[in-house]
């Protein structure tokens, strides 16, 4: 991942009634928008920001939600510290060399590693059913991290590769294929730079004025992940040493809109090259573990871990090192709120599996997404996102217009919003299980709506008060099918 510091529900539709909770949306050339048509597939891009900015994001994207990453490389097999483990061996961290010291033989490197990671388990299968089932739209592999070392057949990487050396197996094709036997979208993640490929390193040491490895390495890996596995994502990393120029992301990106295999459907972030984090690309990352807690004006995902400590698998973690259930849920729920898409990180081992702590929260999140999915997946953000009286409580809409140029976009008046959902965090704690939000009570004071909590049949009692609050009346906990987190869904009687 990013640098870190070393040494070196189809429901009954209706108008949105809700008088003036609407906001209205401009274009980059400051037109406004109303229902645009989708149009990228009419024009071609012209390889500048600028242009490339007016993109509108394939709907696919927004409407999933939720997707699995996958961190595996060489990094599992110490299985210590995390996936910067070589760099920081290089670097001269103590602990890293210590460890090495106590557990390695002397002379031993870090390509000595690479006949050890045998993925000797590893079946493509199970892993996408286990994704499945986690209620995932999207899986995105590393086929390449920072150590350089890819997961598939590179033409240009010289024996440094799983088919090659270790396993002796196309990783990404082998999993590509699965996820997309099992109806998901598939999608590769790919590290700009190589820590220690002589080849950019003399770029470098020129200041970035020679372009040899991009042109002899990056640029021919990049179409090779496309051409042979069709991506329908591209998450770039390992930016921040070089412009944009020096990649020639721009040239990248524009055939890849306008000419690659994948020009219809494929999204990128926005890791291009120093200062485009968080200004370019068709979603934003902005920073590892991003979770801003409000709403974006553009397209955004939120990348986590469940060990909070590292994205690679380590042999050393603890239990207390994994996300709770319910930090986990709040992580999910936050972020589709305001307008992000959650990516879950899983470190695989060496031997080609998945913790069981691991696939335990995947599971458990996939039984949460039957209950709950319907506010979740396919939604857009409404106009409150985080409930002003109740921190617990987070919204989201339904609607029909689906907004190419700003999907995170409130709903506007010309939008059909077909039901409002609210997640809440923490059960109440008062004798009457009553639930108190504020921030939808002038909007039910203007229509008929009918209440309910998902996983439970019968319509809720509410009533609102005039100091602007909303009191829910839920039934007993015991009768609702979730477990860790709930949701009401606000739905406009016809």
């Amino acid at each position: 991942m990013m640098k870190f510091v070393f040494y070196f529900t189809v429901i009954s539709t209706v108008i949105f009634p809700l008088g003036k909770c609407y906001s209205e949306e401009k274009n980059v050339n400051n037109n406004m928008i109303i229902n645009a048509p989708f149009e990228n597939f009419e024009r071609k891009f012209k390889p500048d920001w600028k242009d490339l900015d007016t993109r509108q994001l394939p709907k696919w994207y927004d409407d999933a939600k939720i997707g699995i990453f996958l961190h595996w490389g060489l990094y599992c097999v110490p299985g210590y510290h995390s996936e910067w483990f070589w760099a920081y061996w290089k670097g001269g961290d103590k602990e890293i060399v210590k460890f090495m010291a106590d557990n390695y033989p002397p002379g031993f490197t870090y390509q000595d590693f690479a006949p050890m990671f045998k993925a000797e388990f590893f079946n493509a299968s199970d892993f996408a059913e286990l994704f499945l089932k986690s209620g995932a739209k999207y899986v995105v592999l590393t086929s390449k991290h920072h150590e350089g070392y890819t997961l598939f057949p590179s033409k240009r990487s010289f024996s440094w590769n799983s088919v090659e050396t270790g396993p002796h197996r196309d990783l990404v094709g082998e999993l590509s294929e699965a996820v997309r036997q099992k109806g998901l979208k598939f999608g590769v993640y790919h590290s700009l730079y190589e820590w220690y490929n002589p080849i950019y390193l003399e770029d470098k040491k020129a200041n970035f004025t020679t372009r040899h490895y991009a042109e002899s390495k990056l640029w021919p890996d990049l179409k090779q992940l496309v051409n042979d596995y069709k991506p329908s994502v591209i998450w770039s990393d390992g930016d921040w040493e070089a412009n944009d120029t020096y990649w020639k992301s721009t040239d990248l990106l524009a055939w890849l809109y306008n000419d690659s295999p994948v020009k219809d459907e494929i999204v990128v972030n926005d890791r291009w090259g120093i200062g485009t984090s968080c200004k370019h690309g068709d979603f934003y990352n902005c920073a590892d573990r991003y979770n801003p807690g409000k709403l974006q004006n553009h397209k955004w995902e939120n990348a986590f871990t469940m060990d909070l400590t590292s994205w690679g698998y380590r042999r050393n973690m603890a239990i207390q090192d994994v996300m709770s259930i319910d930090k986990f849920l709040f992580h999910v729920i936050s972020t589709v709120s305001c307008g992000g898409n959650a990516l879950i990180n899983v470190g695989p081992t060496k031997e080609g599996t998945i913790a069981p702590i691991f696939a335990e929260r995947l599971l458990e999140l996939g039984q949460w997404l039957k209950v709950n999915g319907e506010g979740i997946y396919e939604s857009s953000p409404w106009m409150s996102q985080n409930d002003t009286f109740n921190h617990f409580v987070w919204y989201t809409c339904r609607k029909q217009q689906y907004n190419a140029y700003r999907p995170t976009a409130r709903p506007k008046k010309s939008d059909t919003v077909t039901a409002i959902y609210a997640f809440f965090l923490k059960w109440p704690s008062n004798n009457n299980d009553m639930l108190v939000i504020a921030d939808i009570t002038k909007y039910l004071q203007k229509g008929n709506w009918q209440v309910n909590v998902l996983g439970y049949d019968e319509p809720l009692r509410w009533e609102t008060t005039n100091t602007g609050k909303t009191k829910i009346y839920l039934p007993r906990i015991e009768k609702v099918k979730s477990k860790h987190a709930w949701t009401l869904k606000f739905k406009p009687r016809q």
